[in-house]
């Protein structure tokens, strides 16, 4: 199948780009490039285009089989001081896509959702069946962005897959892509950019959670395993099955304090850090029930954080030879 992959020069839509292609599918990569890299659309066919611009789109889509949006903007705290552009962005820009989209005749989308679809969770872990009440503008933009899938499903048989995801972390094992964020506020990378002396000390948010160490606890899925959940999501819709919505993560937390564990094992070195007050809003844990996609897809996250931690740190090192070498 031809895949257009929206947003493929970012994070997750980088490493899915590469999963696809490795199942043996064509991709072409569609990117304005405002928060994504040229570098990590290198060696695929790069449109650069927006998906509020209906005359882009519709000279791509006649030539592809299916979609895999992962445009949005996607930093909670900026939703919330700049909500306008989330819903600009999140919001009418997939609708501008999903139309787009209808009108070439192209049925078949995976949406990169998320948790903060489910807000404030009384229970942990997290089902599918909860309400879907988000407590952010961000969280509230891919929900509509859901609901609008749910009605074109209804209305014009159009299939899609909302992938809600927990923490994407991680690099591919080959060093050659990885997280790059500006600004970057996820918590591995930070984390990392602190024990190597390449960023300031890491702010821990609140140490008197009620969890076991009084950190916030948290789903940590590697960005590799989250590729490989839009391919069975893919083939799922391709065998013309119903549209469907899952949680994709590990079911396993992690504490920020064992993340910091984690990256001082595998680094060598310590991370300073410093306990600062907990941000607004910050839940003390998220943690996935993946049952539903694994009976569906037959996937299973098969990374644990060490893994996440290591590919992480790997295309860190490798960056930063690959700079010093210039």
């Amino acid at each position: 199948m031809k895949i257009l992959v929206i947003g493929g020069a970012g994070y997750i839509g980088s490493h899915t780009a590469r999963a696809l292609r490795r199942a043996g599918h064509d991709v072409i990569i569609f990117d304005n490039l405002s928060t994504g890299y040229e570098s990590l659309a290198a060696g695929f066919e790069l449109v650069k285009g927006d998906i509020l611009d209906d005359r882009a789109l519709a000279q791509v889509l006649p030539r592809v089989d299916a979609i895999m949006h992962f445009a949005a903007r996607a930093y909670v705290g900026e939703s919330v001081t700049n909500p306008r552009r989330y819903f600009h962005n999140n919001v009418e820009g997939g609708l501008s896509l999903l139309n787009a989209a209808l009108d070439a005749g192209v049925k078949k989308i995976i949406f990169s959702s998320t948790c903060a679809v489910y807000g404030e969770p009384g229970k942990i872990p997290i089902e599918e069946n909860i309400p879907r009440q988000p407590v952010n503008p961000y969280g509230v933009s891919k929900l509509f962005f859901e609901q609008a899938l749910e009605a074109y499903d209804r209305a014009y048989k159009f299939r899609f897959a909302s992938l809600r995801y927990f923490n994407a972390a991680g690099a591919d094992d080959s060093g050659e892509i990885g997280e790059l964020h500006d600004p970057e506020t996820h918590l591995i990378p930070l984390a990392l950019l602190a024990a190597a002396g390449l960023g300031p000390e890491l702010h821990v948010f609140g140490s008197d959670y009620p969890t076991p160490d009084g950190t916030c606890v948290r789903d940590y899925i590697h960005v590799n395993d989250l590729a490989s959940a839009h391919i069975r999501a893919l083939e799922h819709l391709a065998a013309g099955k119903d549209s469907f919505a899952a949680n994709v993560g590990t079911g396993v937390g992690a504490s920020v304090q064992e993340v910091i564990s984690a990256v001082e094992k595998v680094t060598g070195k310590k991370v300073p850090r410093t306990v600062v007050p907990r941000r607004p809003g910050d839940p003390p844990a998220l943690v996935a029930n993946p049952a539903k996609a694994q009976a569906l897809l037959h996937w299973k996250a098969e990374r644990d954080l060490n893994n996440v931690v290591s590919t992480a740190w790997n295309f860190m090192e490798k960056r930063r030879t690959a700079v010093a070498e210039k």
